[in-house]
């Protein structure tokens, strides 16, 4: 590891704070981050990199190296989230209803100052390196932008990732191979039955019971009829029905997900999302009432590459100051990074950002979420030090065995 690039990223600590707060304090949602992007493309453009848009408000730049090789992609996730923030600090958001709730705002910060530190340093660079800034994350922003190209012109060979996480430690990075966070379907779901009169029940069809009935049934998916070595979880979020307390109502409406760490799909041995519809409509018969399942295919597992994994932990040892701050994690959230990662070898990590004493400890996706900014420049570090011994690694890249795009074969 280059001491030096070391040095310099520390030089660049409070303007990290800078550009993470101020995206903090103007969150936008995906597709609409429209001053975002603005931001980005002149920060971009300042280093002498050419920017360009995809998927509305995603922003692409490219650096060429000293010399041919590889095209690594960094990439960064530009969305917040529709959370009204209850931080009273000087820097929370000034759009009511809208937080940077998940760590993005850090993300685009330490990709931003990578992108200068790499840049500055480009004749270490045998290669090319692609900045990827992608809109939208919690629903579909990576998917759009591999609609559009982003893989190719050039031909990406790997890609690297990371995420503030706050079940991390602060000092401490997760870095493991394979399957590090679930694949997710969401379901939207009526059930019908016959309205009528809370005391003549028997003239009616009650959708409720059965609604009551389904959200407990259906657990059995994980306890009886999957191997509770592969983890699915089940659950529901949102249930709606009825008008008055003495009225049973025509139908129940119910909106929830199914998270899982394995592929998935019709052609698994699991089959999460197909057990979950025979079930739900088994049930329902049982209780004389139909159902409608929507099924929305977000998200498919996000699958680390052995090969680029190692090359992770190996520089996470450098820049942490020794092996013991690599841990493994895992988790059912999903990321659409796995779009990425599915097409070709990727590795994404999770920087610990948990501080008891500075209260930030707060799970992802909470009003109070907030992350420790001492952790920013490691994760520069992780960046940067990682694309350098990416380039200076043989048999991971353009022409190696682990270099080789492939076409997924996707369930969704």
């Amino acid at each position: 590891m280059d001491i030096q690039i070391t040095e310099q990223i520390d030089t660049y600590r409070e303007e990290l704070v800078a550009l993470r707060r101020d995206f903090h304090q103007h969150p936008e949602l995906g597709f609409e981050e429209y001053r975002t992007a603005k931001v980005i493309e002149s920060y971009l453009q300042d280093l002498g990199l050419t920017t360009q848009r995809m998927a509305k408000t995603g922003v692409v730049a490219l650096l060429e190296g000293s010399r041919p090789g590889p095209v690594l992609m960094l990439r960064a996730d530009m969305d917040a989230l529709p959370i009204n923030e209850v931080n009273e600090f000087g820097y929370k958001s000034q759009n009511p209803g809208v937080m940077h709730a998940c760590g993005h705002d850090a993300h685009m910060a330490m990709l931003l100052v990578a992108a200068k530190v790499l840049t500055q340093n480009k004749q270490a660079v045998a290669g090319t390196i692609k900045f990827v800034f992608q809109p939208d994350e919690e629903i579909a922003g990576a998917r759009a932008m591999v609609g559009e190209g982003v893989l190719d012109h050039p031909t990406v060979d790997a890609v690297m990732g990371l995420h503030v996480w706050t079940p991390v430690e602060s000092g401490k990075i997760g870095i493991t191979a394979g399957p590090v966070m679930g694949g997710l379907d969401v379901f939207k779901m009526t059930i019908f039955g016959k309205g009528g009169h809370t005391g003549v029940p028997e003239d009616a069809v009650d959708p409720v019971i059965a609604a009551a009935n389904l959200i407990q049934t259906v657990q059995m998916i994980q306890t009886r009829e999957i191997s509770n070595l592969r983890s699915t979880i089940i659950m529901f979020g949102k249930i709606a029905a009825g008008t008055k307390s003495n009225i049973i109502p025509d139908k129940v409406d119910l909106e929830g997900s199914i998270r899982f760490l394995y592929k998935g799909g019709p052609d698994s041995i699991e089959q999460p999302t197909e057990r979950f519809v025979r079930i739900s409509e088994q049930v329902c018969r049982t209780h004389r009432c139909t159902c409608e399942i929507d099924i929305t295919h977000e998200n498919i597992p996000l699958i680390n590459d052995p090969h680029m994994t190692a090359l992770a932990r190996r520089t996470a040892a450098e820049v942490f100051g020794g092996k013991d701050a690599v841990i493994d994690n895992v988790t059912s959230a999903s990321e659409d990074f796995s779009e990425f990662s599915e097409r070709v070898p990727g590795v994404f990590m999770f920087l610990g950002a948990g501080h008891v004493r500075k209260g930030t400890t707060v799970s992802h996706h909470n009003p109070r979420f907030n992350i420790d900014e001492d952790v920013l420049s490691n994760g520069v570090a992780m960046l940067v030090h990682g694309a350098l011994n990416y380039f200076n690694t043989t048999g991971i890249g353009k022409g190696g065995e682990h270099g080789t795009r492939h076409t997924p074969d996707m369930q969704s």
